[in-house]
């Protein structure tokens, strides 16, 4: 897929944000896979509402678009709390989500392309992400395709719901 938009969000994207979210799970439902977002959607949870507001208010997020309809977005910044410190500067994918209707397309692929991109410009070597490690290890699979190299392994604990197993990947940049 060579035909989209690549352009920085802003603060009136976050409504964008939690639709492909909400598509996202919707999708991750009806296949059973809930273990990684869970059922609800993100657009009724005020934590994930918070996030959103805050990655489009952060300056680190790009959507990608297709014919003006948002398709994909990215966020960079800084890693989250619970994974393991970089020992290295770094940039971090906060974020990446697609419309499941462009599925295959390269979406992701291309999103991931930039924030290397981004990473090279900053003059920073390593660019990393974490995602969900569970059920059949299909997500850390895709992000190996990209590139990545999965490095360390993490749980987060969730008061009142099973524990979330994540994976961080790297990928060195020259």
């Amino acid at each position: 897929m060579n035909e989209f938009l690549l352009r920085p969000g802003g603060p009136a994207d976050a409504a964008v944000v939690l639709r492909l979210l909400d598509d996202a799970t919707a999708w991750l439902v009806a296949r059973g896979r809930t273990g990684q977002w869970g059922t609800e959607a993100a657009s009724t949870d005020p934590r994930r509402i918070a996030q959103a507001e805050a990655w489009a208010t952060g300056g680190g997020l790009w959507l990608a678009q297709v014919a003006g309809r948002p398709v994909g977005a990215l966020v960079v910044g800084t890693a989250t709390e619970y994974v393991p410190a970089a020992t290295e500067p770094e940039l971090y994918v906060n974020l990446l989500v697609t419309d499941r209707a462009y599925a295959g397309l390269g979406v992701g692929g291309q999103l991931l392309a930039h924030a290397a991109q981004l990473a090279r410009e900053r003059r920073v070597g390593l660019l990393r992400v974490d995602c969900y490690a569970g059920d059949d290890g299909a997500l850390v699979r895709w992000y190996e395709r990209q590139g990545f190299t999965a490095t360390d392994r993490f749980t987060v604990d969730r008061p009142g719901r099973p524990p979330w197993p994540g994976q961080v990947l790297i990928r060195r940049l020259p």
